[in-house]
């Protein structure tokens, strides 16, 4: 018998629910959001098995995000302070799968700490890399610059400078739609797994775009080129917590 999918959960700022018991904890913090309207036909083949992209009047994204993960913890553990901390740039795709559960796909994450690279890799079967990475501040501008290191391509790179502007007292949804995911598709050992996330409503400011040099897209398999993006949004950040991962049936794993 063949099961028929699931709407599409709708489109929310908020999380569906609290996690009360977090497998992990973390904060992103100084995050530069970019994102090109693309063909789902483009993205397609690059989604885990069970999900297809998710669309806005007919179009899905490619997000290019930049950010400074804060004091990754396990549990309700403190986060650590070194280890936990790095700069990280992002390619991710939207997702939703056959439970109407609306996710994104990660690509490809960039991050400045080599053991964290190594874990998530490991453990999680996501798709880090290990790269020369900073932020930096100057005025209202705000700088990310991420050449990669390993496992490559090497020299894979992006540069992006944004001028922060007036916050967004209220975002209309599509911003939304880019922002607010409560979820991370993934495969793992062959099998696709959901994993949810919880935070507070984002934060969201206009920004304007000073520099975007990179070659990350590419990098993760996406054709360009994709000209200027459509979005462009900051945040200073906000507090996440990450349940344990479901199995397609949507029951946690143990």
């Amino acid at each position: 018998m063949t099961r028929t999918p699931a709407l599409p959960e709708p489109i929310s700022a908020d999380p569906p629910g609290p996690e009360a018991n977090p497998l992990l904890t973390q904060s992103w913090l100084d995050l530069t959001f970019l994102h090109w309207a693309v063909d789902p036909a483009d993205v397609a083949p690059l989604l885990p098995a069970g999900t297809v992209p998710d669309t806005l009047d007919g179009v899905t994204y490619v997000g290019l995000v930049a950010f400074r993960m804060h004091r990754v913890g396990w549990f309700r553990l403190p986060g650590i302070p070194y280890l936990g901390t790095f700069p990280e740039t992002n390619v991710r795709l939207y997702s939703v799968d056959s439970h109407g559960r609306r996710g994104v796909v990660f690509r490809s994450l960039d991050a400045s700490r080599l053991i964290p690279v190594a874990v998530a890799r490991a453990a999680f079967r996501l798709p880090y890399l290990w790269s020369r990475m900073a932020i930096r501040h100057d005025g209202d501008a705000v700088s990310y610059t991420s050449t990669r290191r390993w496992p490559g391509p090497r020299g894979a790179h992006s540069r992006i400078t944004v001028r922060i502007g007036e916050r967004i007292e209220d975002p209309t949804e599509p911003e939304h739609f880019l922002t607010a995911r409560w979820g991370m598709h993934n495969a793992f050992l062959g099998r696709p797994v959901y994993l949810p996330n919880t935070h507070p409503r984002w934060p969201l400011h206009r920004a304007e775009l000073l520099e975007c040099n990179e070659s990350l897209v590419a990098a993760a398999g996406l054709a360009g080129p994709l000209g200027e993006p459509v979005s462009v949004l900051y945040s200073p950040g906000v507090p996440v917590r990450f349940g344990r991962p479901a199995r397609p049936g949507g029951i946690p794993t143990p």
